[in-house]
C-alpha cells in the first residue's frame, strides 16, 4: 500500500501547488509615500494604491499589498514571483528588470530645499555645488548620477532623507511634483529648485509574471484612465492631473 498512499499524496501536493488561489495571488509591494501609497491604520491607501485595488478588483484576482522600505519593496518585486512593486518609474535601466503595467500617473521630480536653507539654486548646474539626498532603491540615484552630481547622500528610506533636509543635513532632495504640492498645502516650509526628470510611474512586475494575468491587469488600468476614474481617485486625495 506504500506506493499507492504516496502517489495520491504527490497528486494532492501537486494539485495544492496548482490551485487557481493560489497561482493567481498577486502581491503587491509598496513604501510609505502619502498621498499616493501610505497605512490608514493598518489599510493601505492612497492615490495609486486605490487605482490597485480597483484593477484587481475589476479583473477578480486575489492580491496583498504591504508596505515596507523602498529597498526591501523594490527588492522583492525583482526577486520573487507573483510580486509586483508600485508606483514604480520606468527608466532605461529598469526597463528589462520587469514587467510593466502603466501607468499610474505621470510625474515630474523635482529638486526641492528647506525654506530656511542659505542653498542659492535655479538650475542643475547651479545644484550640482550642493549635497543631495535620496534614498536606496530609488530611481532617482540612477538620474542624479547621471546627471554628474558629485555629492550624494543615500538614506534608508523617503521619510529618513525628508528629515535630513527638514534639518538641513542634506541640501536639496528630488521630490514628486504631486507630493511637493502637498508638502506645500500642509504648510511645510519647501521650496522648488528646479525640475530634475520627468517619467511614467507603474506598476513593476518580477520578469515571470505570467503574461496573460499582466495583459488583463493593463486592459483594467486602460479602462480606469479611460473613464475617468483614475482622476477621480487623485481628486479625491487632491492631486489634479493635467489633461
Amino acid at each position: 500500500m506504500r506506493k499507492p498512499l504516496l502517489a495520491i499524496a504527490t497528486s494532492l501536493f501537486s494539485l495544492f501547488l496548482l490551485s487557481p488561489a493560489l497561482a493567481d495571488t498577486v502581491h503587491f509591494t509598496t513604501e510609505e509615500y502619502p498621498p499616493f501609497n501610505y497605512r490608514d491604520g493598518k489599510t493601505a491607501v492612497g492615490a495609486t494604491t486605490d487605482q490597485i485595488r480597483k484593477v484587481m478588483a475589476d479583473i477578480g484576482v486575489d492580491y496583498t499589498i504591504t508596505i515596507m522600505p523602498w529597498a526591501r519593496a523594490y527588492t522583492q518585486a525583482l526577486t520573487e514571483p507573483m510580486t509586483c512593486v508600485f508606483a514604480t518609474a520606468h527608466d532605461e535601466r529598469r526597463d528589462a528588470l520587469f514587467k510593466w503595467v502603466q501607468p499610474l500617473l505621470i510625474d515630474r521630480s523635482i529638486l526641492i530645499k528647506h525654506s530656511d536653507s542659505m542653498v542659492a539654486a535655479t538650475t542643475i548646474d547651479d545644484a550640482r555645488k550642493y549635497l543631495v539626498g535620496t534614498w536606496r532603491e530609488d530611481y532617482t540615484e540612477t538620474i542624479l548620477r547621471r546627471n554628474d552630481f558629485p555629492r550624494i547622500d543615500v538614506g534608508s528610506d523617503f521619510r529618513a532623507t525628508l528629515k535630513k533636509l527638514m534639518s538641513d543635513r542634506i541640501d536639496l532632495m528630488p521630490i514628486s511634483e504631486f507630493y511637493f504640492d502637498r508638502l506645500r498645502k500642509d504648510g511645510n516650509p519647501v521650496e522648488k529648485v528646479t525640475v530634475l526628470s520627468q517619467q511614467p510611474m507603474g506598476i513593476a512586475c518580477q520578469k515571470d509574471f505570467p503574461a496573460g494575468l499582466l495583459n488583463k491587469m493593463q486592459t483594467a488600468l486602460d479602462a480606469l484612465i479611460a473613464d475617468g476614474t483614475q482622476k477621480q481617485i487623485f481628486l479625491k486625495y487632491g492631486l489634479h492631473l493635467g489633461d
